[in-house]
């Protein structure tokens, strides 16, 4: 899960496991408010630089998914992703992925593909049910 070049500080570590522990893949001052829990005297700018160079790093992933903050998420590998287009809740998409589809990028622009990011859009089952 921890890129090897990336040191675990006790900050980041516990940054890292209170964003392992949710699935809401929480913005900064969410993530700033479970981690002051554990540690008080912490900055919400330390928050964010720390989340920053774990995410340049690998350990963590920075989700750019429309709304106004940035989201993140402790799960690195592939996957896709949905957002509520009326509450902003993001989530897991758990779905085959197309081994195809980078290919196809390829083919499409001459590019060099190194990965791809889909966000479906959406409404929650608790908006739906408003």
């Amino acid at each position: 899960m921890t890129s090897s070049n990336m040191r675990l500080t006790t900050q980041r570590q516990v940054i890292l496991e209170e964003l392992t522990k949710v699935s809401s893949h929480p913005t900064a001052n969410e993530i700033y408010d479970m981690v002051r829990k554990r540690l008080p005297r912490i900055g919400l700018g330390t928050i964010y630089r720390n989340l920053e160079l774990m995410a340049e790093s690998g350990t963590i992933r920075k989700l750019e998914t429309g709304g106004n903050q940035k989201r993140f998420d402790a799960i690195t590998t592939p996957h896709h992703h949905i957002r509520c287009a009326a509450c902003g809740c993001v989530r897991d998409v758990h779905i085959i992925q197309s081994p195809h589809l980078d290919a196809l990028a390829a083919e499409a622009t001459g590019y060099r593909i190194t990965g791809h990011s889909i966000q479906f859009s959406g409404y929650c089952q608790d908006c739906v049910g408003k």
